[in-house]
């Protein structure tokens, strides 16, 4: 028995060609199984295909980890199953009852709610017109793209219609009892009132009746599970619901005639019908084809297309300007010992892929949708994409008709078309029309789609037609109250600890953004600063100071652990240390600087001053700060005596008149050390004069800067760079040699 389970979850098993061994033992499960949740995927075959999402992830493999919804009290397998719980009417429906202080409705109790809403509708006191958007009031001859069809397709609009009218209905029915209870009459007395107008108002089955059918077939879950003996404990058999007709899946009347609903159906007679439907569709295999499929059809239409007696159902896929369709024989292959038939096994009928140039590349959309929407466009591309679409509504139409006689004996028409141009095309109405909007036959693909191709119109026949093997946790039982509410505790208190989890991932990184942002203009801050001292721009950096809000006193360079900014932090010390008396005279004079702040080594913005006029900036700010009875702690800034500025500029004076005069002296006494050798030279030689110390002393007499001077007279500035980079090579040159000599 082991080896069989084993087996059964390794082998894909078609749907159409069940095992004898398997087949006997197929039971639908109860309701309370089959919503549980899945605990973890247990794909039939390694060649079986899963439907996925855009990104390519499998759309049924659950995550690791399960959430729950406390509100509804459902526990989900992902976040993203979690996510379009949220989105769904159940969670909207409880919502609303818990805003009007109801409880809320389990997923049982909102389906019987749903399948008693058409009912409810037909009532005197309820309006369809209420109940239903304004598309409902077309015909059915009359109707256009967004009807039964659209629906069926998206069943997003149909749910919204049931929902809003399952709201509308419980605000009517509490309305009647509220005026019931007024004027003294018994709620049980209004209800029988309804009771009456229902019977009394025929009801005929038209769009309306058939949107809100599709809405209700929408909103329920795509497969349907089945129990064998055969499977592990908590393990399932799935079939996708769209398999099905309406009346196997839900009959509207019972043997007498009388109308019945899925609530008021037993499990047995539910069970029986799914089960009779199932072994109606087992068909015996087949012999492959000699040489293609349409050589295995019975014959052929005067067109070519071959007819086929079988049975077979209908895909086609429409959207982006790609067309693909396909026909498919139900009946399984014979295989190799009794195997079960691979997608490379499936007959083929007929199939048809094609491309046209519809969309707007790099914008989106068809050409068609832009021109109602901002008017006819007059390039060339716009002329081409026009004509591709007339010409791809002729090859579509053309292809339909065709294979009519296939698509009239078909058993399911499957049937992808998005947007309503590419719907129109299918569906007309136009002359000739194959495919119609209230077939009975007509489905829509129950799981995502790529783009149409044949290779996946086959992907998505296996994925139909596969038995989907899951382990489901059964869901609890209602009386498990206890457990119930613990679960829900647990949820919500997972789901506060996951809220302030992510509120302190937010400030953390709003933190981390702010002081980022800091760290960025502290640093652009830094940089302009440091230029404007180093070009001694006193009024720039006093405006720079006053227009961005910054003191001399407050401010640090950043970052502070580079070597420059360690070794002069402030203002103060970058321009004591690039020996700038004027910035410093202003810094502490009129930008409030404090003196006695010391750097990464300990030292004041004195101890960095290298020349004596900067030093005695710091002196005279002392004493002129001194007297305007600024408190300053100048031992601390380790400056000596203060002295005045009268004083420091006649002392200034002064050292530059010593300077001056030393200077005067030294030349005088070199010109007449030269003339003195150049008369002992001339005596010597006889000459007239012209010799080396005439010229000696014809250089004494002018100063080195008068010198360079003259040499750069009458030169452009890129030439007198080139001249000083060229003098200050022969210097370093020179000091080379001499370093070399010695």
């Amino acid at each position: 028995m082991a080896d069989r389970k084993d087996d059964l979850l390794r082998r894909p098993l078609y749907f159409y060609g069940i095992p004898a061994d398997v087949l006997p033992t197929l039971t639908p499960a109860p309701k309370d199984n089959a919503t549980g949740t899945i605990l973890s995927p247990a794909e039939t075959p390694a060649g079986s295909s899963t439907p996925k999402n855009n990104e390519g992830i499998s759309a049924d493999t659950p995550a690791a980890s399960s959430e729950a919804c406390a509100l509804c009290n459902l526990s989900f397998a992902s976040h993203a199953d979690k996510r379009d719980h949220f989105k769904s009417d159940l969670h909207l429906f409880n919502i609303k009852q818990k805003l009007a202080g109801k409880p809320a409705v389990s997923e049982d109790e909102f389906e019987r709610l749903i399948g008693t809403l058409d009912e409810s509708l037909s009532g005197s006191e309820w309006s369809e017109s209420d109940s239903l958007s304004d598309v409902d009031e077309e015909d059915e001859e009359g109707a256009d793209i967004d009807d039964t069809v659209s629906v069926a397709t998206t069943g997003t609009s149909g749910t919204a219609n049931v929902l809003s009218s399952l709201l509308k209905k419980q605000a009517v029915l509490a309305e009647k009892k509220k005026k019931a209870g007024q004027t003294g009459k018994k709620a049980s007395d209004s209800s029988d009132d309804d009771d009456e107008a229902t019977v009394s108002v025929p009801r005929v089955k038209g769009q309306k009746q058939r949107q809100r059918e599709a809405a209700v077939n929408a909103s329920l879950q795509p497969l349907i599970w089945f129990s064998s003996p055969l499977l592990p404990p908590n393990t399932y058999f799935g079939v996708y619901r769209a398999m099905f007709s309406d009346k196997e899946l839900s009959p509207k009347q019972d043997v007498h005639g009388n109308e019945v609903t899925l609530a008021d159906e037993d499990e047995a007679a539910r069970s029986a019908r799914i089960l009779s439907a199932i072994h109606s569709r087992q068909l015996a295999p087949m012999s492959a084809p000699p040489n293609n499929a349409a050589a295995a059809a019975a014959g052929t239409t005067s067109t070519g297309v071959p007819t086929y007696a079988g049975r077979h159902i209908f895909m086609c896929m429409i959207g982006g300007g790609h067309v693909a369709a396909m026909v498919i024989a139900l009946a399984p292959r014979k295989g190799k010992a009794g195997t079960v038939p691979m997608n490379r096994e499936a007959t083929v009928l007929a199939h048809k892929t094609f491309h046209r140039y519809t969309t707007r590349r790099k914008q989106g959309g068809s050409q068609s949708a832009n021109d109602n929407a901002k008017g006819a466009a007059h390039s060339a591309g716009s002329s081409l994409r026009r004509y591709n679409e007339q010409a791809l509504v002729e090859d579509v139409r053309a292809l339909l008709s065709d294979w009519k006689p296939l698509l009239d004996t078909a058993e399911l028409l499957f049937v992808r078309a998005s947007g309503t141009s590419n719907q129109r095309t299918l569906f007309g109405p136009y002359e000739g029309q194959v495919l119609h909007r209230n077939d009975a036959r007509l489905r829509s693909f129950p799981f995502n789609t790529r783009r149409p191709t044949q290779k996946e119109i086959m992907r998505c026949f296996i994925e139909l037609t596969r038995l989907k093997v899951r382990e489901i946790a059964p869901q609890q039982s209602s009386t498990d109250e206890t457990q119930a509410s613990l679960t829900a505790t647990l949820a919500n208190e997972k789901s506060v600890a996951a809220a302030q989890q992510r509120q302190q991932r937010q400030a953390e990184r709003k933190a981390a953004a702010k002081r980022a942002e800091e760290e960025e203009t502290s640093l652009l801050h830094t940089n302009q600063l440091q230029a404007l001292v180093r070009r001694s721009k006193v009024p720039a950096l006093l405006s720079y100071l006053s227009s961005n809000d910054l003191t001399a006193n407050t401010f640090r360079f950043f970052p502070l652990d580079s070597p420059q900014n360690y070794h002069a932090p402030t203002l103060l010390h970058y321009a004591a240390s690039q020996n700038a008396p004027a910035l410093v005279n202003a810094l502490l004079l009129r930008a409030d600087a404090d003196p006695t702040v010391t750097n990464g080594d300990g030292k004041t913005p004195f101890e960095l001053a290298g020349d004596r006029p900067t030093r005695d900036a710091f002196r005279v700010a002392r004493s002129e700060l001194t007297d305007k009875s600024v408190n300053i702690d100048w031992d601390a800034a380790r400056v000596p005596a203060p002295i005045t500025r009268a004083d420091a500029e006649q002392r200034e004076a002064r050292e530059k008149a010593e300077a001056t005069r030393k200077e005067t002296e030294r030349r005088r006494a070199e010109e007449a050390r030269l003339k003195e050798e150049a008369a002992a030279e001339k005596k010597k030689a006889g000459g007239t004069g012209n010799s080396v110390s005439q010229k000696r002393l014809v250089g004494v007499l002018k100063s080195a800067e008068d010198i360079r001077q003259e040499e750069a007279r009458g030169l452009t500035p890129e030439q007198k760079q080139r001249l000083e980079r060229e003098r200050r090579a022969r210097a370093a040159e020179a000091r080379l040699r001499q370093m070399n000599s010695s």
